[in-house]
């Protein structure tokens, strides 16, 4: 995959203009608060997820306007193709190819990209609710149907939950539980399903990419570690049965709760280093490379499945890594499309596009 044009009216501080990336590695760089981000943030959006920055839709647009549009032209499966994204009023509409698409959710799987910035540290030291989305967002680029598992999944969640908590005022409703705890058990089976399947496949390049970082002097190890209890290598029919048993155990302490105790939305990823838990014990060095060797293993694991490399999208990475690491990284990432932020061109190309006050200039002079 390969993006070839980027173009961008009012959005955030970047004046509006047109940005031709090169094939390789493009470096990205300025002084802080210029907008590098920003236009490492454009390019994400046109995944169809939502701003890794944790940025609420009106913030994108600039200051003064209501509405912003961004659009990339890209080769991906064999052709030219390209999406166009509208930002107003909070809302966002996507057209890919020229047909508009009723939910952004329907451009998932069309651009696909791994993303990694200081942020990104958070999915070890925060609780498994960023480890479960960073899981369930790689899984929703190389399978787009598994949104739609998820989205099911919180409405039957939210209806269980509205019926415990109607059940002390209306104790005549507990018999209706049980078949709430069937669907549940049902959808969470397929998504702990899909979630352990793709932590196997996320394993061994994993453990590649921090063992070069580490310069073998470190062991990384991932493990998908469901809330239900089943074993790791449990096929579906049996993550179903314990989930239903483990609900039905728990019923009377979710109607004394008023919520839902367990299941799916529960699981977490354990990442270790050297048998250590990187949370509770990792160093912040040990903790970025992990996240780094996660994130370039997304990498592998989407180019794989899919047929064709991602676009990576780095922001300020190299400038927290010794000169070794530069190359360890920047060597493995040699025959794919790569976005590079930093405050000064610390690596030897041509490919470099400064930014100033939100505006682009060439500065491969």
């Amino acid at each position: 995959m390969i993006v070839k044009r980027l173009d961008f009216i009012n959005y955030r501080n970047l004046e509006n203009a047109c940005f031709i990336p090169k094939k390789g590695i493009n470096i990205i760089c300025g002084s802080n608060a210029q907008g590098k981000t920003n236009l490492i943030e454009c390019l994400w959006l046109f995944t169809g997820g939502r701003s890794f920055r944790g940025s609420k839709e009106k913030d994108i647009i600039a200051f003064g306007k209501e509405k912003a549009i961004i659009k990339v032209i890209f080769d991906s499966e064999g052709r030219e193709q390209n999406i166009e994204i509208s930002i107003e009023k909070g809302k966002r509409k996507a057209s890919l190819n020229g047909i508009s698409k009723n939910y952004l959710s329907q451009i998932i799987g069309s651009f696909c990209a791994v993303v990694f910035s200081p942020d990104h540290l958070t999915l070890i030291k925060n609780g498994p609710d960023e480890r479960r989305s960073f899981i369930d967002g790689a899984i929703c680029q190389i399978r787009p149907m598994y949104a739609m598992l998820l989205s099911r999944y919180k409405k039957i969640l939210n209806e269980r939950n509205s019926l415990l908590k109607n059940i002390a005022k209306h104790p005549e409703l507990v018999d209706t539980i049980s078949v709430w705890n069937e669907t549940l058990a049902f959808t969470g089976a397929k998504i702990a399903s899909e979630r352990a399947s793709y932590i196997r496949k996320l394993n061994e390049p994993a453990l590649h990419f921090y063992d070069g970082i580490s310069k073998g002097k470190e062991k990384l190890t991932i493990e998908y570690k469901m809330n239900c209890k089943a074993s790791v290598d449990a096929d579906e029919q049996e993550i179903f049965d314990k989930t239903l048993e483990r609900l039905r155990q728990k019923q009377n302490e979710d109607i004394y709760c008023g919520y839902t105790t367990s299941g799916v939305h529960r699981d977490d990823l354990v990442i270790k280093i050297d048998e250590k838990e990187a949370r509770n014990f990792g160093s912040q060095g040990q903790q970025r490379s992990a996240v780094l060797s996660l994130k370039l293993a997304e990498a592998s694991v989407l180019g794989e499945e899919k047929g064709e490399n991602p676009i990576i999208l780095l922001d300020d990475v190299l400038s927290e890594l010794d000169a070794s690491r530069q190359n360890f990284l920047l060597t493995k990432l040699d025959d794919m499309q790569v976005f590079i932020t930093c405050c000064e061109k610390i690596i030897d190309t041509d490919n470099v596009i400064y930014v100033e006050n939100g505006r682009l200039d060439d500065y491969s002079k």
